[in-house]
């Protein structure tokens, strides 16, 4: 087969894509623009379309990086390449892929969404005029011990009321300590606040009202039975719009909440570590990125240094 210019494969590929792939137009506007970008790079280079080599593709992927195309859109890219080649390959018009094993820059890990302490403690302190006031103290409990002890959802509905040898985890109010169950079935005990106790003995107190007889389960739903995921997340969106708190919560940014505020104030991160549970110390220093965000926007509205033109 005679070999054809470059943009003629690119355009074949084009069709091949729209016609025999039915790829949608939105995908084939993205993948037109990558195929832009690769015409780019060879004309630039310079360097033939079909003898475009591995160390070739590494050093363009490099530039999108540099120029900052996000890592997701670089990937886009790679694909659309990857696709091109493996395509001309069947035909025999290359000998090889020189996307293959090429990938793009790991995307870098967003922060940690955390409410500012005024809103945690809207949340944390709001009752609802109206409604169940069962729900209500058992949801107040709730934000308690996730914004107070940082405890993720599983560990937080697999409490029970007492321990037992069939326990997850529960909470010692004499030697006021939470003892959960973490990832990995790893234990661990955290302490537990005074307002978090009181809000557990206000929840104690009613428990019976809605737990079905013999139900281990610390928190239970209006059913009766252990309260799941979805439900406590439900619970905990609603009553942060009944508490003003614009933000989306979710029962992980209350524990985000509870590892930024406390590092913003003892700056401890060991301890922090050991509260979380996390069993490398890096999983941790988000929280520093976080609290370090948070002092640049003081210093940036405060310093009178800072403020830009």
């Amino acid at each position: 087969m005679a070999e054809m210019p470059a943009p003629d494969d690119i355009a074949r590929h084009l069709v091949h894509l729209e016609v025999e792939r039915r790829l949608a137009p939105r995908t084939l506007a993205m993948y037109g623009e990558a195929f832009e970008r690769l015409r780019q790079f060879t004309e630039a280079h310079p360097v033939a379309l079909r003898e475009v080599q591995v160390h070739h593709v590494r050093r363009w992927a490099a530039q999108l990086h540099a120029q900052g195309l996000a890592s997701r859109s670089i990937a886009i890219v790679l694909s659309a390449w990857r696709g091109l080649y493996r395509w001309l390959g069947r035909d025999g018009l290359v000998a090889l892929n020189p996307v293959d094993g090429v990938r793009a820059p790991k995307a870098g890990k967003p922060l940690p969404k955390a409410l500012p302490v005024d809103q945690a403690m809207a949340l944390a302190d709001h009752h609802p005029e109206a409604g169940n006031p069962l729900l209500d103290a058992r949801d107040h409990c709730i934000v308690e011990l996730l914004y107070g002890c940082g405890l993720r959802v599983g560990e937080l509905i697999g409490l029970d009321v007492g321990a037992s040898a069939q326990a997850a985890g529960w909470i010692d109010a004499s030697d006021t300590t939470a003892h959960v169950l973490g990832k990995g079935s790893k234990r661990r005990s955290v302490p537990v606040g005074a307002s978090a106790l009181k809000a557990l003995q206000g929840w104690l107190a009613v428990r019976e009202q809605l737990a079905d007889a013999g139900e281990p389960a610390l928190f239970v739903s209006n059913r009766g039975t252990r309260l799941t995921p979805s439900q406590l997340r439900s619970r905990l969106k609603q009553r942060a719009i009944q508490a003003g708190v614009s933000t989306h919560v979710h029962p992980h940014m209350l524990r985000h909440s509870f590892a930024s505020h406390l590092l913003q104030s003892s700056g401890d991160l060991r301890a922090v570590q050991e509260l979380l549970g996390h069993a490398n110390i890096t999983t941790t220093q988000v929280y520093t990125r976080l609290d370090f965000g948070h002092l640049s926007k003081v210093y940036d509205a405060a310093h009178p240094r800072a403020k830009r033109k």
